[in-house]
């Protein structure tokens, strides 16, 4: 028991460390994303922005409010919680891998690494490609059913919530980010021999209809925002059946090695 408890009370030091590690990058993050809570909300405005001008309404569309006092303060604890979040990711990720690294062999740490790094980029396109295309297209949509009244006719104007606007993007930015992160896990299980290509090859009628029944419940019940995220998913199922092929050739070939060393032995 004496010889078990030094290492355990080791990484529990060293777990504790860590972890105060990441609650301080998040905390500076946290301080830092909320003194630039309005900037960075002004920022989310943009694609707003660009489907009012795709629809040529007056700049007085871009108009936002809050019906409770306080509101708009939760909603840039939101902003800066979801800020400090992605950017003490670095931090986060790199004590997780400090962390695990010692108890893992040199070829599962060059192993572990790609992954580490393409996660947050991939992550970073899914984000883009709701900021750029996803969100404008969903606000085009919504903003076309507006009505300006006249003889006969009720006028009906879009006035969006802050917190509704706010929620609606980061329910987005984090639904597409998992989505990219398909490829990382899928070579991951394929790596660990839990998947192979054929399967994946043979169910790819049913990651089609998944993939659709997923963009369905994720985004607004908007064909084009839905579209947007079902087909990027389709296509990042069929690279990471690629990237899953490739993991197979690697490691048949390292096999092969190892069985060439033992019979030439």
């Amino acid at each position: 028991m004496e010889a078990t408890a030094a290492p355990l009370m080791s990484h529990l030091i060293e777990l504790r460390t860590r972890l105060m590690w990441c609650v301080g990058a998040f905390f500076i993050a946290f301080v830092i994303s909320y003194t630039f809570a309005t900037e960075i909300f002004n920022l989310l405005v943009v694609p707003f922005q660009w489907a009012v001008d795709w629809l040529e309404l007056s700049n007085d569309q871009v108009r936002f409010i809050y019906t409770a006092p306080q509101e708009f303060f939760f909603t840039k604890i939101k902003i800066a919680a979801f800020g400090g979040l992605v950017l003490a990711f670095p931090v986060i990720a790199s004590q997780i891998y400090r962390f695990v690294a010692p108890g893992l062999y040199r070829n599962e740490r060059s192993a572990f690494f790609p992954y580490l790094i393409a996660t947050p980029i991939l992550f970073l396109l899914g984000s883009a490609l709701v900021y750029f295309l996803i969100i404008p297209m969903a606000m085009w949509f919504f903003l076309s059913m507006e009505q300006t009244g006249g003889e006969g006719m009720a006028s009906i104007q879009h006035l969006p919530k802050v917190s509704e606007y706010l929620s609606l993007i980061m329910t987005l930015i984090f639904a597409f980010g998992l989505v990219f992160q398909l490829p990382v896990a899928i070579t991951l299980l394929a790596r660990a021999g839990l998947v192979t290509t054929e399967g994946l090859a043979n169910k790819r009628k049913y990651a089609i209809v998944i993939a659709f029944i997923a963009a369905a419940i994720l985004t607004p019940p908007d064909p084009l925002t839905q579209l947007g995220l079902a087909v990027p998913t389709i296509l990042l199922y069929e690279l990471s059946i690629l990237a899953a092929r490739y993991v197979e050739r690697k490691r048949l070939e390292r096999e092969a090695e190892a069985a060439a060393v033992s019979e030439s032995s």
